[in-house]
């Protein structure tokens, strides 16, 4: 599996579906107003957490991809998708509505995006929903999303083998506010420096549940 970020939480992940077979699946494409670059994206699945321009951009993505924008249980091209229900800020929905978390099966692998959760912590039903996850894509760049401390919360509610921090600040966005960067979580999470790549690739076998890893990735 080769999973690619684009910036903000926007990520394509490539999952192979047997010898020459594939499964693309886009997360939260984003509009051309957030001062990055629009990638050139194709899937066969496409995952909206919630309808903002920043993470809705679906015509940017080609391929006539299975658009999923809402909870519910999903199977496309061998690959399993659970939306689960959340909040995009810490006051039940009332200032910026709702979001959804999704939960991927592939390659024996479970990953997580967990969108612009902006709940302080999930609750007992998120969790057991979620289940255990290997890898999860996480914001910590704050304002719109979790703060720092509560990522790390979450981070722990979860307890996943690898982390990918997401939806900060990056040279060129540009947001109402201000995000955090990237090295106020890491120090948070005590790592002096992520491992910085261009794309994760990562088979079920990597997988380790006693070396839980930090991975930034390049946009």
């Amino acid at each position: 599996m080769n999973i690619t970020w684009h910036g903000q939480s926007c990520f394509q992940i490539v999952s192979s579906q047997g010898k020459d077979s594939a499964v693309r699946i886009v997360i939260d494409p984003f509009d051309q107003t957030l001062g990055l670059k629009v990638p050139k994206l194709e899937a066969d699945i496409l995952l909206v957490t919630h309808s903002h321009h920043d993470h809705n951009n679906v015509k940017a993505v080609s391929g006539n991809p299975f658009v999923i924008d809402m909870p519910g249980e999903f199977e496309i091209k061998g690959a399993f998708v659970q939306g689960i229900p959340s909040f995009h800020d810490s006051k039940s929905g009332t200032e910026r509505g709702l979001n959804t978390i999704y939960v991927i099966e592939t390659e024996d692998m479970r990953i997580c995006h967990l969108g612009d959760l902006g709940q302080k912590e999930l609750t007992s039903e998120q969790i057991e929903e979620i289940g255990d996850i290997d890898v999860l894509m996480v914001p910590v760049g704050g304002v719109f999303t979790l703060e720092v401390a509560d990522a790390v919360k979450v981070i722990s509610q979860i307890e996943p083998s690898i982390t990918i921090p997401m939806h900060y600040d990056l040279p060129g966005l540009k947001t109402s506010s201000k995000l955090e960067g990237a090295e106020k979580f890491l120090k948070s999470m005590g790592v002096k420096s992520g491992e910085t790549l261009p794309k994760l690739s990562v088979k079920k076998k990597d997988i380790s549940a006693e070396e839980a890893k930090i991975i930034v990735l390049s946009n």
